[in-house]
Order: structure tokens, then sequence, then C-alpha cells
């Protein structure tokens, strides 16, 4: 029997799809929850399969989101909007409650009809994903569930921020996410072509991509619609004209019920034969389908608004609704309709003629305005915009993306936003009255709210064109107002620039701070952020005429006079920060956590993870490691607990990797840190996470993946080895905790590579251009690097090192000291010095001093590394019991600790001692044939030592030492001494 709705009655070619997709969800309910990215041609039938496959899961098992076309315009998460509603539908608001005993939240951003969302929370958006997430884990409970997130090449930047978190979040089996794409729809710069192969790399995503059909799958399909079977000839030139695209071959199907298929009278143009189908319908009902087409720019249009729109007596509408149902062009969807495909609905609006189409698209946004409730309030603003904007009303267009913008920000889609306000930029001119349509702002406040928007979504270069724009357009008035604008221009400006790792950023801040009235709002706020970017600043840099303590003080003072005490607890952080930054321990701590107690009672948890974070960095820098890490973990099980763990920054995870890598913890540190890039970290935090992971690296001997990431294949742009961070424009950073730290990265890896001479000319520059004692936490351990550097120089005899050994003494004694971490540090670099210039036993008594300081710290690899030398020493001084000791105990640390480097330099000391190590009196096999006595020579050799230097070490002749060095070069195969200590280091035996 023909099938005149012009659809196969069944799927055909896709059965081995099919079965991918069961056993994918098989595998994602009861193991691992997973993903699958279905692309394919429009028309190839990507929705019919996934629809297919849904018949066949339980019901209430299934949940579908479609992406707008619309989103491009600003419409955000608009499939998970759909999901989330489905799953109220479904569950009943119970499912909230129970999830979030504390209320919706953050998820009332997405469905107003939850409640009003919090305000004023840093971190919201963080939040509201970890929110998603626990509802859906919620609502897969013990049987699973399947999302369907259709059409995704239209998704907007949130809801593709939020499908990658989910994606890579999903930690418990129970869910499937299956998610649909046009590839032929992916231009060169579509975002989804970049994050498609960033996807594709994770374990749990799996890529199905649909082809064409083949031709005796055309002709199956031919037959299931007609109940016919093609002639060879016919089949030929159907498949040749659809392409074995079934949509297409569903069209020229249909169009042959009344004339021959393949004849001439078929049209040669797809648009052409999808418009076919409306053919031979009554006119009623074709115009009914032109409104709709109109009014579906979401993907769907409601009953009534349709009904309304096309002016029609219910009774006549209903009628011509039935008509295009039975033809398959609609589909019936909630209270509403969907067409067939998208295709179809493009090509019906597409052949409206241009007043027509106006005029209609003017009706919608009229019809918005007078049953605002006919459209979600999530879509009104967006689809409002839309209409007018396509019916060239620019006035109300302008208006309406003015509403959509505050809307796209109340949902913390900052990108989203964004598009909105350029938008409202775009039509400006051509709107006389555009001030009043935007709540009285001028152009230059809308441009100020465009770079706000631009910054918070990740864009500080467009932030920074943005205020440079608004800042030319403000007018010279010296009022209040204006000059509050002009401050929270400079301030934005200043911060895009910071992000950008430009100079001129705090020249901008200081003339924020000028420039904003004290009495004005936001003065406090404006405060409160100085205060936290002059504490990373050197004090030769800032041009604000006050320090960070008094900024903090100030912007306390303005809070607890306002009553606003969300800045109370900003100012409070930063205050008790610079304190104990400055080794005021008690009172920095005390005015910490008086700030946590403050963000805890008005419910701020991202200021409170900011406060325990802060106190956790400067107890790592005491040797309070582990109260620290407890603290972190702490508040990071309890906010998981309550759906909360968004508000995280990297700064959160950065602390945990340091503090498990100075406990020797190098597998999780290197954990941590994949896990918080897997997160989608900023630029500016990448450099902040980098440094732990590549210092785990070299200590675990892997140093091709700290130079070049070669680990992080999968995000090579997000997750870069340190060679990625040109080292020279480090030392132009103004935030000087992150020029340290890479300075601190380059170094570790420069010195394990064996380039002491460039590691000796950048420590020469460390020193002239960073004031390493304006953050003496981690200047300790740059200083502790440069004087590495300076000894295997000094080992060298060259000379070139005495400049840098005289800046390091002036660096010594202005480095302030505070608590054991530091004072550890500074023994170890004095015992280093003291090599170049002390007799044995002062250099013995001098590295003692250093084992005794790390040993009143948790730091076990500094402590090794501390006692590795300081056996070395102590064979020197001819007291090789101590020797054994120290060595012994060294080796035992580190191979604890997978400290690869440092346990072979360690077994290759014992070796030399004859010390057994682990109870085993043999020694490990000598590397690349050498002798036991020529890896002793080359392990001396590896750290600067000279013929005469390795001669008296060994208690041989300088000649003998010369004939083993010889040996040596030839065995390794290199041509000098500095390639056979890079060798060394290559084989762990430095």
């Amino acid at each position: 029997m023909s099938n005149h709705a012009g659809t196969s009655p069944v799927v055909i070619g896709r059965e081995e799809q099919l079965r991918l997709l069961a056993e994918h969800v098989e595998r994602s309910w009861s193991a691992s929850s997973g993903t699958v990215l279905v692309g394919g041609d429009a028309g190839v039938g990507k929705t019919r399969l996934v629809t297919e496959f849904a018949g066949t899961r339980p019901a209430g098992t299934v949940f579908l989101g479609n992406c707008l076309q619309l989103g491009v315009d600003g419409l955000a998460y608009a499939p998970f909007t759909a999901l989330l509603r489905q799953f109220l539908r479904e569950h009943g608001q119970a499912i909230v409650e129970e999830s979030f005993p504390g209320g919706a939240g953050e998820l009332s951003r997405l469905l107003p009809e939850l409640g009003d969302p919090p305000e004023g929370r840093q971190e919201a958006r963080g939040i509201l994903f970890e929110q998603v997430l626990r509802l859906v884990q919620r609502v897969a409970g013990e049987h699973g569930v399947t999302l369907v997130l259709e059409d995704l090449h239209w998704a907007d930047g949130a809801t593709r921020d939020l499908l990658v978190y989910l994606v890579r979040n999903l930690d418990l089996p129970g869910v499937q996410i299956i998610a649909t794409y046009r590839s032929d729809d992916l231009h060169r710069t579509h975002p989804l072509r970049r994050l498609l192969p960033e996807l594709e790399r994770l374990p749990e995503v799996t890529r199905l991509e649909l082809a064409p059909l083949t031709r005796e799958e055309v002709a199956a399909q031919v037959t299931a619609i007609t109940g016919t079977t093609l002639t060879s000839t016919r089949l030929d030139d159907l498949y040749e004209r659809s392409d074995g695209i079934p949509l297409f071959v569903e069209a020229l199907a249909a169009s042959g019920e009344n004339r021959a298929i393949g004849s001439d009278a078929v049209p040669d143009h797809f648009r052409e034969l999808l418009l076919a189908a409306l053919h031979g319908l009554p006119e009623t009902a074709v115009r009914v389908l032109r409104v709709a087409s109109v009014g579906a720019v979401s993907g769907e249009i409601g009953h009534t608004s349709l009904v309304h729109a096309c002016d029609l007596a219910e009774t006549e509408a209903e009628e011509a609704l039935h008509t295009l149902v039975d033809a398959n062009l609609l589909r019936v969807h909630g209270t509403g309709y969907r067409f067939r495909h998208a295709l179809l609905r493009e090509a019906v609006h597409d052949a409206l003629l241009p007043g027509p189409r106006a005029r209609l698209h003017l009706r919608f946004a009229q019809l918005i305005d007078e049953s605002p409730e006919s459209v979600p309030a999530d879509r009104r603003a967006a689809e409002q915009a839309h209409h007018y904007q396509a019916a060239h009303d620019l006035p109300r267009a302008l208006q309406a993306a003015w509403s959509a913008a505050e809307r796209a920000g109340a949902s913390l889609a900052h990108a989203e936003q964004l598009t909105m306000l350029e938008r409202v930029l775009g039509l400006w001119d051509q709107v006389p009255d555009a001030v009043e349509r935007t709540g009285g702002r001028s152009r230059a406040e809308v441009l100020s709210a465009t770079g706000l928007a631009a910054l918070a979504a990740g864009r500080p270069r467009r932030a920074w064109e943005l205020c440079d724009e608004a800042l030319a357009d403000l007018p010279d008035a010296e009022d209040d107002h204006t000059r509050t604008v002009r401050a929270v221009l400079l301030r934005c400006r200043g911060q895009a620039r910071t992000h950008c790792v430009d100079r001129g950023a705090v020249q901008d801040l200081a003339e924020a701070l000028r420039v904003h009235p004290p009495h004005m709002p936001g003065y406090g706020v404006m405060l409160s952020i100085l205060a936290r970017e002059t504490m990373f600043r050197p004090r030769e840099q800032l041009h604000l005429g006050a320090s960070s303590t008094d900024l903090a003080q100030r912007a306390l003072d303005v809070a607890e006079r306002t009553g606003d005490r969300s800045a109370e607890a900003a100012a409070l952080v930063t205050l008790g920060s610079v304190r104990m930054s400055r080794g005021d321990l008690r009172e920095g701590r005390a005015i910490i956590e008086r700030s946590i107690r403050v963000s805890r009672e008005i419910g701020d948890t991202a200021m409170e993870a900011r406060g325990v974070n802060n106190l956790a960095h400067f107890l790592r820098e005491r040797g309070e490691h582990r109260e620290g890490l407890e603290l972190l973990d702490g508040l990071l099980g309890e906010h998981r607990a309550w759906g909360r763990s968004g508000v995280h920054s990297s700064f959160m995870h950065q602390n945990r990797a340091e503090i498990h890598f100075e406990l020797g913890r190098l597998d999780s540190t290197r954990s941590i840190v994949d896990e918080a890039l897997h997160r989608s970290a900023s630029p500016m935090h990448r450099v902040f996470l980098l440094v732990p992971w590549n210092r785990a690296a070299i200590a675990q001997g892997d140093l091709a993946a700290a130079r070049s990431g070669s680990a992080h294949d999968d995000l090579a742009a997000a997750r870069s080895g340190i060679a990625r961070v040109d080292r020279a424009a480090v030392l132009s950073m103004e935030r000087l905790d992150q020029a340290q730290q890479s300075v601190t990265a380059w170094l570790d890896l420069l010195l394990a590579e064996g380039d002491d001479t460039t590691a000796l000319d950048y420590s020469a520059q460390v020193l002239d251009r960073l004031p390493l004692a304006d953050s003496p936490g981690y200047g300790w351990a740059v200083l502790d690097l440069i004087s590495e550097a300076v000894r295997r120089e000094a080992g060298g005899g060259s000379g070139a090192g005495r400049p840098v050994r005289a800046r390091l003494d002036d660096a010594l004694a202005t480095m302030p000291v505070h608590g054991p971490v530091q004072a550890a540090f500074r023994s170890t670099v004095r015992a280093r010095l003291a090599e170049g210039s002390g007799t044995p036993e002062r250099v013995l008594g001098a590295w003692g001093e250093a084992v005794t300081g790390w040993e009143r710290t948790p730091m076990v690899l500094h402590l090794a590394a501390a006692r590795t030398d300081a056996a070395r020493a102590a064979l020197t001084a001819g007291d090789r019991p101590t020797a054994r000791t120290w060595v012994g105990e060294a080796h035992a640390a580190a191979v604890g600790c997978g400290a690869a480097r440092l346990a072979r330099a360690a077994a290759g000391l014992a070796h030399r001692i004859g010390a057994p190590l682990g109870g085993a009196a043999t020694p490990p096999a000598a590397p690349a044939g050498l002798t036991a006595r020529e890896t002793e020579v080359l392990g001396l050799l590896a750290v600067g030592g000279t013929n005469a230097q390795i001669a008296k070490a060994l208690s041989i002749t300088p000649k003998t030492a010369s004939v083993h060095v010889s040996n040596i070069l030839g065995k390794l195969g290199v041509a000098n001494r500095t390639a056979a200590g890079v060798r060394a280091r290559e084989l762990g035996l430095v």
C-alpha cells in the first residue's frame, strides 16, 4: 500500500547504527556514562535514527532538547531548558526539591518558574552547571536516562559550554547523551568544527557519521513509501538526483505519485522538491503552513499563537492543521507543532515574498506583546528581537535586543549577552530614541555594558576594543554619573589588559580609582577589585598612591558603611591575604576566617571558596600543608554534596596541586591539574596550573612532556608544555606571582635538561627584572633554582657566574623569611653558594643546616634532595657514615614518591659510597656500558666538576680522571663535557 505521507514506514539502511546506539546505551547506563555525536548532511536521517532508537527505550527515560536556529541571535541554553522542563513534567517539582534542599538556586536562571535566582555570586555559572549535572544524575537514578540534543550546529555558546561540562564530569554510570549536527553546515570558522575534535579525543565520547543510502537502500526506501518497485533506469535516475539523502528520496518519491519518477517534470532543485509536497493542498492549509514557517523560528510554534497569526476561525484553522499533520508536513509537539524537518521550514519560509514575510514577523512580535505567556520567558525577548529585526521595525528590534541581552546576562550566558548588545550597538545610529529604548542609557553606557559582557565571556581583547570606543565616545563632562561610567570603563579595560598581559593595565586601574567619585555606587567594589589586583604587582609598578592594604581597608570601610556584606567579605579576604603575605600569620588568618564566616552567613559560596583558597595557600607557604589540604578538600566535599563545586576556580585546584607536589605526591599532582584543565580553565589560569604539573613531570623524569606537553595531545591548545610559555615574555607580566611561577617552571626544566648556560643567563635576567622580595613565597623557589645554576657554573670554572652570584647575594640580603619553609630555602641557597668558596667542613655544616631546616617541614622531596647534596658534601669531607645515612634516606623517599631522577641520582651516589639501598648491597647496573668508576666520574662531571675536582673527590690523579672522561665521551657518543652532562641527566645520574 502506498504511503501518501511520503515517509518510509520502516527505517532503511540504519540497522548497524541502531545496534551501536543500543550497545552504547547499555554501557552508559550500567558501566560509565557516555556521549554519541551523530553527524551527517542535512536530510540524511539523523532525527529519524534517534527517533527510532528512542522508541526502543522504556517510557520516561528519553528526553529531547532542540538547539534553535535563533540561538545564533542570543537565545541561550535552549535545548537544556527544554530538557529541564521535561524533567519537571515527568517527575514534578519534587525532583528539584529533593536534589537541592536549600532551594533551586541557579537553576532559576533557566527556569524562572522555580523562583528568583540568587544575586551577587561571582561563580554562579559554575554553580549552575554543577546543579544541572546533579539534577541529570538524580533523574537517571538507578534505571538510566538518555538525553538527546538535536541540531548542535545551531547551538549557542552557553549550550556548547554546558554540554562540554556534562560530557567531562558525568563520572557515574546512568546517562547517555546523543547530540546530532549537520556536517555540511560546519564551515571553516564554525565553533563546532573546533570543538568536535576536542570532544572526540575524550574516552567517553563516540562519533557516529551517517552516510547517504546506497543504491539498493534507496530502492528499498522508495518501495516502502510507494509500494512499487522501480525499474533499473528510474532507480539510477532517482539515486543520482537524491545523492542517497533519505529526505530527498522521500521528496522525489512523493513527486512521483503524480508523474513518472525520473521524468523531466521533476524539479531539479531540492528546495523545490520539498515545496512540491504543498502541491494539491487546500489553499488554506498552505497559508497556515507559511505562517507557521515564520512563527516556528525556535523550532516549534504553539497552537494558539499560530491560529491567532493566521487570523482564521478556530474551526477553519483546525481543519487546515489536520490536513498538514495528515500530510506529514507538521507534527504535533506538546501543545503546538513542529515541522517534519528543519529544511522544510526553511524552504517554506524562504519562498515567502518579502512583504508578506515582514508582515508575518511583525505579527508574531506583536502577539508576544499581546500574550506573553504564549512563549516561555527564557525565549520571549530573543524571539521578539528576531521578529522585529526581520520585520525591519528597527526601534522595537533594538528594544527587544536590549531585553534579550538583559535576559542572557541574568542566565550567565555572557557570549549571548555580548551578541545581543552588539546588535543593539549596530542599530543605535538608526534609532533616534535609542537612549529611551535602553532605559535611559547613553551609547557609551551600552558600550560599557558590552565591554563587561565581553570580559565575562572570556574575550578580553574585544572588551579592550569596546572600552576604547566607549571612552572616546564619552563626553568630557565632570558630573558624578559621567565620572562613574568613565571609571567603570577604565577598570574594565585594566582588567582586560591584565588578561592580555599588557603593561598598561596598572595605569588604567590607577586612573579608574582616581576618577570614581567615592560617594557613587560601585566605589566599594572598585576598591576591592583594585586591592586584589595590587596584591600581585611589584611596588614600583603601582601608580595608585595607596598600598593593597590601604585599598582593602578603604573597601572594607565603604562596605561596612553601606551595609554591603558581599563587598565586606571581599575586602576582608584581600586584607587578610595581604597581612599573611607580609608575615603576619595570626592576624591575617583571623581576618580571612572572618571573611569566610560572613560569606557563609550571606550564602556567598564563591567568596567562601576564595577565602578558604587563600588561607590554604598561605598555610602551605608556612609549612602547614596538611591543614591547608584539609580545608580545601573539606570545602570541595561539602560543596559537591550541595551541587556547588562549580564555584571552585582554577586557583583552588592549583593550590591543591601545589600542596600535593610539595608533599611528594607526583601522580596526584598531575591528576588534579588534568581534572582542572578539563573544566576549561581560562588562558590566564593555565600558567598557574601548568607549573606544578610540569615540576611533577620533571621530578618523574618525563622531560619531554614537561617541555612539549606531549602527554596532553587531546587538548594541545589548552594543555601545553612550558615551551609554549615564552620565557622572555613572562618577565614582563604585571602579575608578579604569575611571572615567578613561569620562571620556576622554566629554570627547573633548563637545569633538568642540562642547559646550564641558558639557565644562568635566564637567572641574570630574572634577578634584574623581577622584585622577588615582594612575593617571597614563590620568590624563594626561584632563588633556590638560581642558586643551582650558579653552583653548576662555579663547578665549571668559567667565571661567567660571578655577576649572577653577586646579584644573588644582594637578593638574599633583602629577601624576607616568613616561616620554616622559607627558612629552609634560605639554608639551601646558602649551602649551594658555600660550595664555591668554603672548606669541605664548612660546606658540610651548611648542608647539615639545610637538612635540619627541611626536616621541620613536610616537603619530603626537598628534604630528600638536600640529603643527597649533604651526602656528597659528607663524602668530600671524609664522613662516609653520615653520607651513607643521608643517601639511604634520600633514595627511599625518592623511590616512595616516584621521583625517578632523584632516585637515580641517589642510587648513583650510594654506589660510589658503597651504601646498600633498601637492604640490597648490590648496586644498580651501570648504564650505557660504563664501568662503575666511569659512572662515578660522569656523575661528578655532570654537575660541573673539573678533572682536578673529580680527582680530589675520588682520590685519583687528574690524569686518571682525564682518561675516564675521554672513555665516557666515547661510550656515550657525545662530543664534549656539556653533552655528557646532558646525557647523564637523561640517564638519571644527577
